[in-house]
């Protein structure tokens, strides 16, 4: 990791000590004049130099410095998606495909996929260092499509391989083109990265929320939120992706679109036929552009002509169907076995929310039981208070100023008293039969 982080970092240049050295220095007039400013710096910057990682077939790579026009010059994208790759912005994760590249923005990785290369922006980030890595092992690695293609200069060969693997539907990655590789190996550690964050999710979620339902706190009720809006985050991405996958998968022009190698391939055919064609029409000193003599040229030979450019058209139009088809099964198949993985990601979080819904349902079962417990205590207490005012009410009559003979009696206050609380206490006892009756609370 540490020579690969060494080899990918461009070495500071020497020329940045020599500028700064007389930034300092007084002029002739005595005045130091841009003082503190990086002349090496701001000349960058108005360049718009950004540093590169570049990844070729072959699996070597390089640290390159391109600007921003020349590296839309160089892919043929717009600006619009170069934007998708600046690591100061965050945008949802996208898979586009364009004409001479696709441009790959899953989580950590985002870099450019073309025909000849993959262009990824310099970081000491380690998921883009495990990609550079884990992209140069598949593409360093001898399979069974480089044993059967040992000379690699021979197109006969070349394209009995090609019937080889089509004649046995392998699908393996070591079959694939070189961007669907890059794009699976993207796809890969960008399902994996979501996959592991769900399951460090799940291993703190769960015993927390055990927890939760055994003791209710502020202090747990706190880490839940937090936990939930992690979850809620990480939710929303795997979704994107699964997404952006998923749309992948519905749209056969996209996938089509994706096929750079075939594309690159059917330009240079059509190149070299144009070349040859050029050639065969210009035997004999004829020059393509010249007309031809509707009466120097016999009709039998026009007629053939004719014949054999349609067939020919319709071959390379059939051909190209058929390829595109194929294609597109490669691509579908790929693309759905990391729908899969993500779906099953997506899955796990799923279910964790529903756990989280489900003990939250039940602590809210808890309080509610907590309350009606407490309203009953309540309704008991302000029974018992109505019970105890009669005697209040006794005392207040008793308490008058007035004369009457039942206060010369000895135990007429004993009376008073037992008389009073056997009121009370039936009293008490009709309004507890009441509550039951309507089962206002369970005796």
């Amino acid at each position: 990791m540490a020579d690969l982080k060494e080899r990918l970092l461009p070495p500071k240049p020497a020329s940045a000590l020599n500028l700064r050295e007389p930034a300092n220095r007084p002029s002739a007039s005595g005045r130091q004049p841009f003082q503190g400013v990086d002349v090496l710096g701001l000349k960058k910057r108005g360049q718009g130099l950004r540093s590169w990682i570049r990844v070729d077939t072959s699996g070597n790579s390089q640290a390159i410095e391109v600007d921003k026009f020349t590296m839309m010059r160089r892919c043929d994208l717009p600006a619009r998606d170069l934007r998708l790759l600046d690591p100061l912005f965050v945008y949802p994760s996208t898979i586009l495909g364009r004409e001479k590249a696709i441009v790959v923005n899953l989580e950590q990785i985002r870099c450019i996929i073309t025909a000849d290369e993959v262009l990824l922006l310099n970081s000491l980030d380690n998921y883009v260092l495990h990609y550079v890595m884990e992209l140069q092992r598949r593409l360093t690695t001898t399979g069974v499509g480089e044993v059967w293609q040992t000379d690699s200069s021979d197109m006969n060969r070349r394209r009995g391989s090609r019937s080889f693997e089509n004649a046995f539907n392998n699908t393996s990655p070591d079959y694939l083109p070189f961007e669907f590789r890059a794009l699976e190996i993207a796809l890969e550690a960008a399902c994996t990265f979501l996959d592991s964050q769900a399951a460090e999710l799940e291993i703190e979620a769960y015993p927390l929320l055990d927890e939760l339902t055994s003791k209710i706190s502020t202090l747990n009720l706190e880490r839940v939120r937090r936990l939930k809006s992690r979850l809620v985050a990480l939710t929303r991405r795997v979704q994107k992706v699964r997404d952006e996958i998923e749309q992948l998968m519905d749209d056969d022009g996209d996938m089509a679109e994706m096929y750079l190698t075939e594309k690159k391939r059917r330009m240079e055919l059509s190149f070299n036929g144009d070349q040859s064609f050029a050639g065969y029409r210009s035997v004999d000193g004829a020059s393509i552009s010249a007309p031809v003599s509707p009466v120097a040229s016999p009709p039998e030979f026009r007629r053939l002509e004719k014949t054999l450019s349609i067939a020919r058209s319709r071959h390379e139009s059939m051909r190209s169907v058929d390829s595109a088809t194929e294609n597109i099964e490669e691509l579908e198949m790929l693309l759905e076995a990391y729908f899969v993985v993500i779906d099953s990601t997506l899955n796990k979080l799923t279910s964790l929310k529903e756990y989280i819904d489900d003990t939250e349902d039940f602590i809210n079962i808890q309080l509610d039981n907590v309350r009606n417990q407490l309203i009953q205590f309540e309704l008991l207490l302000t029974t018992a208070t109505f019970v105890v005012a009669i005697f209040g009410v006794v005392a207040g009559i008793f308490g008058m100023n007035f004369e009457i003979p039942l206060f010369n009696e000895p135990y007429a206050f004993n009376w008073v008293l037992i008389i009073t609380g056997i009121t009370g206490v039936f009293i008490f006892c009709a309004f507890v039969w009441f509550f039951k009756y309507r089962r206002l609370m369970p005796l």
